[in-house]
């Protein structure tokens, strides 16, 4: 009987332990082809004024953003919604592209993942892409 019990206590460890390796695996996947996409140069001059919606998803990251654009400059960036695991400070990253009026902006140290994430749906709602 203590046999039986310690052999389904191994079975659970190693699928416990294959489970977590086979996360960290696609996580740092994603992160590997997030840190490799291009970044569109958006065109401003060809925004015209309104408010758009995107969103962009590498596990365990998410974002969704509404990009409001008046005059040919992006004024607001609203997060909708962030999952972000630890990167919740990759928010300010909006600051960034509002103050540079590109989504060529150095990201926030601690939470890369997050704020590319952020601006690849920032990306996405100017050039009205799915995500």
């Amino acid at each position: 009987m203590k046999k039986k019990i310690l052999f389904c206590l191994i079975i659970l460890v190693l699928i416990i332990i294959l489970v977590i390796v086979g996360m960290l695996l696609t996580v740092n996947k994603n992160f590997n082809q997030l840190k490799n996409a291009q970044i569109l140069n958006i065109d401003l001059s060809e925004i015209e004024d309104g408010t758009y919606s995107g969103s962009y998803s590498k596990t365990p990251v998410s974002a969704e953003v509404c990009v409001t654009v008046k005059n040919h400059a992006i004024t607001e960036i609203i997060i909708v919604k962030h999952d972000n695991g630890k990167g919740g400070a990759a928010e300010t990253i909006t600051d960034r592209i509002i103050q540079s009026q590109s989504l060529e902006v150095d990201t926030v140290t601690g939470a890369t993942f997050s704020s590319l994430v952020i601006i690849k749906a920032v990306e996405n709602a100017l050039t009205n892409k799915a995500a």
